[in-house]
C-alpha cells in the first residue's frame, strides 16, 4: 500500500486462487481502498469527524489496526500482550503518517499469521467474545465484512470532503 489519494484502479482480486489467497487478497483490496481514502488529505482535515458519531478518516484507520492486531495477534495466535482499544479518538500526536504506518504493519503481522495458518478450520487461542475460539476461515471472512463496512464509510466521509468518489 502507498500514500496517494484514492485511486480508481484498484481493482478485485483474480477468481482463480485457492481460499486462503482469495480471502487474503479481498481483504487487501479493502484495506488498500481505506488506506488510500484516508491519504494525501490536510492533517486537520483526515481528522475532523464527519459525522455526529465522531468518525473521522484517521479514526477509522485506527479502529481498523486495533482490529488487525486484536483478532489475528490476540485472539488467534494467543499472544500475551494487552488488547489495543479500537474505540479510542486519535489523539493530537498520532499523525495520518503514523496510523497509516501502524495500519500497514498490522496489515503485514496479520497476513503474515494467515499466511503460516496450514489449516483455515484450526481455531485460534481465544476469542474477543464470549464463544470458543474462532476459526481462522471466520476471522478472515470477519475482516473482510468488518473493513467492507468501514471502506464503505470511508468513501462517504472522503466524498463529503472533497468530492472524491471511487476507490
Amino acid at each position: 500500500m502507498t500514500d496517494t489519494a484514492p485511486r480508481g484502479d484498484l481493482r478485485p482480486p483474480s477468481i482463480n486462487a485457492d481460499e486462503k489467497t482469495t480471502l487474503l487478497a479481498f481483504l487487501d483490496y479493502l484495506r488498500e481502498a481505506v488506506a488510500a481514502k484516508a491519504a494525501g488529505l490536510p492533517e486537520q482535515t483526515a481528522r475532523t469527524p464527519g459525522v455526529p458519531s465522531g468518525t473521522s478518516l484517521l479514526r477509522l484507520v485506527k479502529h481498523l489496526t486495533a482490529v488487525e492486531f486484536n483478532w489475528f495477534t490476540w485472539s488467534y495466535t494467543g499472544a500475551e500482550v494487552p488488547l489495543a482499544d479500537d474505540e479510542s479518538d486519535v489523539p493530537p500526536d498520532e499523525t495520518a503518517a503514523t496510523l497509516l504506518t501502524a495500519y500497514r504493519e498490522a496489515i503485514a503481522r496479520s497476513n503474515e499469521i494467515a499466511r503460516a495458518c496450514d489449516d483455515l478450520n484450526r481455531p485460534g487461542a481465544r476469542s474477543l467474545r464470549e464463544t470458543p475460539p474462532p476459526t481462522m476461515r471466520w476471522i478472515l471472512t470477519h475482516m473482510i465484512e468488518e473493513t467492507a463496512r468501514h471502506a464503505g464509510h470511508a468513501d462517504i466521509l472522503r466524498e463529503q470532503i472533497d468530492g472524491t468518489t471511487g476507490r
